[in-house]
């Protein structure tokens, strides 16, 4: 049983105010589950919902996507930004089926040593698909730990040896709560304890929330500078690819050269991408997606 006294409020304010979001439906996979927390990573539910659900109609198991080439984990990725998440998806998909028979692993360890899974999406996937008990801890539960219990405005800008005790701390005993109540502080975070705005009188634990009770004071710490993106090597490399995800064959160079006009930055660009294994050569002056049988 919870044991934390914003267990109880979270779970039954959970309870009523979930978002419906497909990974959460009853059924999912463990391999729903993978996919749906590596595309969230640092990307909008709203952005991830349509490319989730194509993805998994189209691969409904790690198999079917390990039998494709890594270009069409690319191509289908489409706009979701930071398209190494899609090699690195592809990659897992491919040591899940030589290590795992195919079956996405229920051990933290296990799941950790896939290509492209850290910590976090470790603990996310043994927790979510397979009920284990582990210390979720996303930007939005360090949001809500950092006002509720620690009485600061935001968290580090990144994640510290001391948040991650305490979120393990409040961990409850028993593993299927324990999955219920990681999920519930993330989506407390996600629409009401934002970090902006956050509303405060629809929160379950306001009136536990330290950061409320003082007086909202502040943040004092370090502050992370947003990265811009206009005309970043960023902003090239996604021109060079939306090219590449739409042609049905290999393109020729010129085709690369009309998107961006700046040719050392568009040059550098494109030697990112084929460091990073998101492009590859097709012959002398064409470049195609990695593997990409068209």
């Amino acid at each position: 049983m919870p044991t934390s006294p914003l267990h109880a409020p979270v779970l039954a304010w959970y309870a009523k105010h979930a978002r419906d979001l497909p990974w959460r439906a009853p059924g999912t996979s463990a391999w729903g589950v993978l996919v749906s927390e590596i595309m969230l990573q640092q990307t909008p539910v709203a952005r991830v919902l349509p490319v989730y659900v194509g993805w998994v109609q189209r691969w409904p198991g790690p198999g079917d996507l390990a039998a494709e080439a890594a270009g069409e984990a690319v191509r289908a990725w489409g706009r979701l930004g930071y398209p190494r998440r899609a090699l690195r998806l592809h990659e897992a998909a491919v040591a899940i089926v030589d290590r795992h028979a195919g079956a996405v692993p229920s051990s933290y360890d296990a799941l950790l040593a896939l290509p492209g899974v850290g910590p976090y999406t470790a603990a996310a996937v043994a927790a979510f698909a397979f009920g284990g008990r582990h210390a979720v801890v996303d930007t939005n539960v360090r949001r809500v730990l950092a006002r509720a219990v620690s009485g600061s405005a935001q968290p580090a800008p990144a994640l510290t040896v001391t948040e991650n005790r305490l979120a393990e701390t409040l961990v409850p005993d028993e593993p299927a709560v324990a999955a219920r109540w990681a999920v519930a502080a993330m989506e407390l975070g996600a629409t009401v304890c934002t970090a902006r705005t956050p509303r405060c009188g629809d929160c379950p634990v306001s009136d536990l929330c330290a950061w409320r009770t003082s007086g909202r004071p502040a943040y004092q710490g370090p502050v992370r500078r947003p990265q811009g993106y206009a005309g970043t090597d960023r902003q090239v490399r996604g021109r060079l690819l939306a090219v590449l995800r739409e042609a049905d064959d290999a393109v020729p160079a010129s085709m690369l050269d009309a998107v961006w006009s700046d040719e050392p930055q568009r040059r550098r660009a494109l030697a990112g991408l084929v460091a990073d294994g998101l492009v590859e050569s097709a012959g002398p002056g064409s470049f195609r997606l990695p593997g990409d049988p068209r």
